[in-house]
């Protein structure tokens, strides 16, 4: 399995995790032409992917589906609320594969688990993506987590994301730097803030430190706000933690991505 986040923060979201018998994308939230950029510049293309993977109908995880068009070849996996607020604003139908939220499936070389989170959109989710087989020492068994967009943590969570090799999460907001934000209005403080919105980075933190794994080879803090974050923040609030953890941490900053990595 390789991994890489193209893009991550309230202005695009997207990942790339690519197998030896598939390459998928976690949303699409930049048009197709810079997702095309995107993926150039890790060495691979729109017409290599094979599946887009949709955690929600938000248009951050969302705004590339129209220009997919030109791509009839790539499925979208999405619930069926997900793949019903999408469709409603597109002039064409993908190939949509819709899933029960909860449910496992298979995916050519990919089990896939979903899960559902707590979030403002109609049914939002989380993924679990396994690949390869246990004692395989050519392709061993491997696991990633993608969970980004909850308002609070659901106490299966914590085991969800346990027994993997690495954990994508969200760590949206400073709440200090939220609550000083002068471009947001009260309302939407609260609704960030709030039990259906995002995870500040203390709340990232103690997801990390209660569900914690001597397995964990990297952990990615993701969707940081542009306003409301930085990477100083994130740095502060996951310090004591990185002192803790024996594994990689990459905090990628708002409206960056991050280079393939290889779990092995």
């Amino acid at each position: 399995m390789r991994f890489c986040i193209l893009g991550s923060g309230s202005s695009g979201n997207s990942a790339l995790l690519v197998t030896e018998g598939a390459r998928i994308l976690v949303d699409a939230g930049f048009s197709a032409r810079k997702l095309g950029k995107l993926l150039a510049a890790v060495g691979e293309s729109l017409e290599r992917i094979d599946a887009v993977f949709l955690t929600h109908e938000h248009g951050d995880h969302i705004a590339g589906m129209d220009g997919l068009k030109k791509y009839p070849g790539i499925r979208i996996f999405a619930n069926a609320a997900t793949a019903r607020a999408v469709q409603k604003d597109l002039d064409y139908r993908p190939e949509w594969q819709v899933f029960e939220t909860g449910s496992s499936f298979r995916f050519r070389d990919i089990d896939v688990e979903t899960f559902s989170v707590p979030h403002d959109a109609h049914d939002p989710v989380g993924y679990l993506f396994s690949s390869g087989a246990d004692g395989d020492l050519f392709a061993p068994r491997r696991r990633l987590a993608w969970v980004t967009d909850l308002g609070h943590v659901p106490p299966s969570l914590h085991e969800r994301i346990r027994d993997c090799d690495v954990v994508a999460v969200e760590s949206n907001h400073c709440p200090r730097l939220l609550e000083s934000d002068i471009r947001r209005s009260w309302s939407t403080k609260q609704r960030i803030s709030g039990r259906h919105g995002h995870l500040s980075n203390e709340d990232a933190r103690d997801l990390l430190a209660k569900a914690a794994n001597p397995r964990w080879r990297r952990v990615y803090l993701t969707h940081l706000s542009r306003d409301c974050n930085s990477l100083a923040a994130v740095e502060t609030a996951l310090a004591g933690l990185r002192a803790t953890l024996n594994c990689d941490f990459a905090i990628v900053a708002h409206g960056e991505g991050s280079p393939f990595y290889e779990i092995v």
